[in-house]
């Protein structure tokens, strides 16, 4: 009697642990029947995402800067956040190898503007950016994993580019500068950018006084000469976008900078 109850509670054991597996291998079943759906796959990013990304810089200087090139920086300092947070994105999304040439033109033209307004608005109200103390070795601003000042984003960066329009594109918040523009630079529409502000600096009589036997320019075109001089002389250049043809026996002299403020 003694065997037959334990082999009664083997067999017991025995039948518990069949229908264990039974069930295990039931549910197993089942879960291969149903297939549990895949998760979403994430949103592709638009092939044009770099110059969209720019898109809340174009809002901003929509908003606070005229076609003249006048800063509203009192209003401007007032938007800061929205400032902040593109600057956040340059921060975030610095151009790497798969960035044509021009995408990167047009981040770091943008950037460098960027940049440059906020200097001004951590120490607005100001005449001149010239009151801050070297306000383009200030390393502010880190983009990636480098801190970052405007004259290497200047010099090392965008000057190694080899474009020289790009010192009519970029801005030093000055009214002998080139105006900041009231749109952003893209990728896509560069090429016409920088003629049209190229052409609109040189003819700017405030800026430069051009007849075809004197010129007298802007000390930009002394201080970057070098970098105008890659296919001819400057006046080579000047002539690509001069409304007045200039002779090369031309008497040259340049003006006084204005520092003052451009609002």
């Amino acid at each position: 009697m003694k065997y037959s109850l334990t082999l009664l509670l083997f067999l017991a054991f025995v039948l518990s642990c069949f229908g264990l597996q039974n069930k295990l291998e039931t549910e197993v079943h089942e879960t291969e029947q149903t297939k549990l759906p895949l998760p979403p796959k994430p949103p592709k990013q638009p092939e044009n995402y770099k110059t969209l990304r720019h898109q809340r810089w174009h809002i901003i200087l929509q908003k606070h800067v005229t076609i003249d090139g006048n800063v509203a920086y009192n209003r401007l300092k007032e938007d800061h956040s929205e400032l902040d947070l593109y600057i956040d994105y340059l921060s975030e999304n610095q151009p790497d190898d798969t960035w044509t040439k021009n995408e990167k033109l047009a981040y770091w033209i943008n950037a460098y503007n960027a940049l440059t307004v906020d200097l001004i608005l951590r120490h607005y109200p100001i005449k001149s950016i010239k009151d801050i103390k070297d306000p383009w070795n200030q390393r502010l601003w880190k983009i990636g994993d480098t801190w970052q000042n405007l004259n290497d984003i200047e010099h090392k960066i965008l000057r190694e580019m080899n474009e020289p329009r790009i010192h009519f594109a970029i801005v030093c918040a000055s009214i002998s500068c080139p105006k900041l523009q009231n749109e952003a630079f893209t990728a896509s529409n560069l090429e016409t950018q920088l003629t049209k502000v190229t052409k609109e600096f040189l003819n700017d009589t405030s800026k430069n006084e051009i007849s075809e036997d004197h010129i007298k320019l802007s000390k930009i075109f002394k201080w970057f000469k070098k970098d105008f001089e890659h296919d001819g002389d400057l006046i080579d250049f000047l002539n690509q976008y001069s409304d007045v043809k200039i002779s090369h026996a031309a008497k040259k002299s340049f003006k006084d900078y204005n520092w003052d403020l451009n609002n």
